[in-house]
């Protein structure tokens, strides 16, 4: 096996992460992650007019009433406010380091920044620039949207804040209330969701749309067809009643519909477009008629006989019928949809089309609604889609665009569901960006009925061995075994070579605890706590990688578990990594080193002070 790192240059590839129109329609502004900048585009032409360099890593894009667009700038710890008119950067707004999705309260004069590293939401002064105030989300917010009405925004959490021995562990939607600038609820989403990607708001103000999946955490992975494993889902939350109306399945039975990402809603919100980047498809959704399905204003004998509104195909009739009739007999039986794969289909509510796309991302729909936008984010294009097929009409590349070296190539693999039996689920899914989803689960590699938490991929080439019970000796190893046991493929060896190419290319991000890329003086007292012999942290994990690479027994076992012998994981990006142990059951690092660790067995940290608990933890979420 190989064991050197290749190196890692992102930026001459080009990303295409998000996408919107102006407010005139004239204009597409798209992020570009790697590259670094924003393309703005002609929405007649599709000819890029310019491209303006920005800082750290451009995410989510949102326009003003003015012409100016605001631009999340992730690890340069602000947003940049370009100049569409003069193609520059007109001022930055500080908002906190890893900003992610923004949204823009008109009348309000409000910017709403999901602030990804330290779980806050931050609303923003556009006049002043200056950030009103600071609200806590849940757990890595990632994607934000204001009503149209402007009294919400509505945040959707990437992953669940633990811990994830409980089923209520659950990734969030967030409400924040923009006239007292508070927030109002989390409202959790069905057991085992995780990966919330975007988030749209119907034109009434009434409905809110997230994508997200459900894994079936509470089964062994011994199989994938009929969403054994995992599903794929939209969210329907019902805003009035601060609550989740609903949750549809875009799975299929006989295919997955891995990693949703991206939502598209016409000016009459009867239509949704979702682009789904583990198949490469997109998936168009009958919402009128879904909600007239919901209320239980549908006939039965309509199920039956409905086409697809794209296809000519007769969809199969299931058991589907049966489920939308009991939900118009009593509406209550919603809840029970999000069980069903074959729903939407079978009603004539969802087509998914596949299109010549690596990794759609981001969607929108063009001004004369005939159009879509859609950021391919492997092939560093956007493509331009007739709306009612879905059907590719124009390419338009950002740049020019090296082939793909290995480590690339491996990344589009780690996130391609085509690896994958029938397409549930990617790498990606179980480990958003190489790290985790938060989740719990029984994986067949050390057999089933002792489930595990999602471990970072972060240095498992220099960390070996893998798995929480070490039952691989590598990440060499355990790569192909992730796609013989959880894809259920064999994988060719050169597409292994490549994954594993990318997981050693990963570095840690810098710790949004840092302070100007240093370690504050409270981390600096935990980190002589940390080294402190009498405490005994650095014992087992000491530098450079923060572990001892050795199976150890610190008091952790599980009832469930057949071994307290478990890996000693590394210290690295411990603020991204919750929740904690082997099974997720330390939602915090503060739970780890006290109520997990009564007996001294995991660091000796019973006779430490409070004020010294939190300066250990200061120093462990800054590595």
């Amino acid at each position: 096996m190989r064991e050197f790192t290749p190196p890692r240059d992102e930026s001459v590839y080009h990303s295409p992460l998000d996408l919107a129109f102006s407010p005139d329609g004239k204009t597409l502004a798209v992020s570009d992650r790697t590259a670094g900048e924003l393309c703005l585009i002609d929405a007649n032409s599709g000819e890029i007019r310019r491209t303006v360099k920005l800082q750290g890593k451009p995410m989510a894009v949102a326009w003003r009433q003015n012409g100016s667009i605001l631009v999340s700038e992730y690890d340069a710890g602000t947003v940049a406010e370009v100049d569409a008119r003069e193609s520059r950067v007109a001022r930055r707004l500080p908002v906190g380091p890893k900003a992610v999705g923004v949204a823009v309260a008109t009348g309000k004069n409000l910017l709403v920044v999901c602030d990804y590293g330290l779980h806050t939401i931050s609303l923003v002064d556009l006049e002043t620039g200056n950030v009103r105030t600071r609200l806590p989300a849940v757990r890595h917010p990632y994607f934000v949207a204001v009503t149209p009405d402007e009294r919400l925004a509505v945040v959707g959490n990437l992953i669940p804040p633990g811990p994830a021995t409980e089923l209520t562990s659950v990734a969030s939607i967030s409400l924040i209330d923009l006239d007292s600038l508070t927030k109002i609820r989390d409202i959790p989403l069905p057991d085992g969701s995780s990966d919330v990607r975007q988030v749209r708001v119907s034109p009434d103000s009434r409905w809110a749309y997230v994508v997200h999946t459900r894994g079936r955490t509470m089964l062994p992975t011994t199989q994938l067809d009929r969403g054994w494993v995992n599903t794929n889902a939209l969210s329907i939350i019902d805003l009035a009643e601060r609550q989740v109306y609903a949750t549809v399945l875009l799975d299929t039975i006989t295919q997955g519909a891995a990693d949703p990402w991206g939502i598209a809603l016409t000016p009459d919100g009867k239509t949704a477009w979702i682009s789904l980047a583990g198949v490469h498809q997109i998936a168009r959704i009958d919402l009128g008629r879904l909600h007239e399905y919901l209320a239980g204003r549908e006939p039965k004998s309509e199920i039956s006989n409905l086409r697809s509104p794209i296809s000519d195909a007769k969809p199969p009739v299931t058991d589907a019928a049966a489920i939308w009739q009991q939900i118009k007999e009593d509406p209550a039986k919603r809840s029970q949809l999000s069980y069903h794969l074959s729903a939407l289909y079978a009603a004539g509510l969802m087509s998914r089309i596949p299109i010549d796309a690596k990794g759609p991302r981001g969607i929108a729909l063009a001004a004369d609604g005939k159009h879509l936008a859609v950021a391919s984010y492997y092939s560093g294009e956007v493509l331009w889609l007739e709306a009612d097929r879905c059907q590719v009409q124009k390419r338009i590349s950002l740049g020019s665009q090296p082939e793909a070296d290995e480590v690339r190539h491996g990344e589009f693999v780690f996130h391609d569901a085509g690896h994958c039996f029938q397409g549930w689920l990617s790498c990606a899914t179980c480990h958003p960006d190489g790290r985790a989803d938060g989740l719990n689960w029984d994986l067949v590699n050390d057999g089933i009925g002792n489930p595990k938490n999602a471990k970072s991929l972060l240095w498992a080439d220099r960390t070996p061995p893998s798995m929480s019970l070490g039952i691989r000796e590598n990440m060499e190893e355990a790569v192909k075994k992730g796609f013989q046991f959880v894809q259920f493929r064999e994988v060719e060896e050169g597409d292994l070579d490549a994954v594993r190419a990318y997981l050693r290319s990963l570095e840690p991000e810098s710790s949004p605890y840092l302070v100007q890329g240093q370690f504050s003086e409270k981390a600096r007292q935990g980190r002589r706590i940390f080294e402190d012999a009498e405490v005994g942290c650095a014992n087992c994990h000491p530098a450079p990688w923060y572990t001892s690479k050795k199976l150890r027994d610190v008091g952790t076992k599980h009832e469930l578990d057949r071994s307290g012998d478990f890996d000693t994981p590394t210290c690295a990006e411990l603020w991204r990594t919750g929740p904690y142990l082997h099974d997720g059951s330390a939602p915090t690092l503060k739970d780890m080193l006290t109520t997990m660790n009564r007996d001294n067995q995991h660091g000796r940290t019973s006779h430490l002070q409070p004020e010294e608990i939190e300066a250990l933890i200061e120093y462990l979420l800054s590595l």
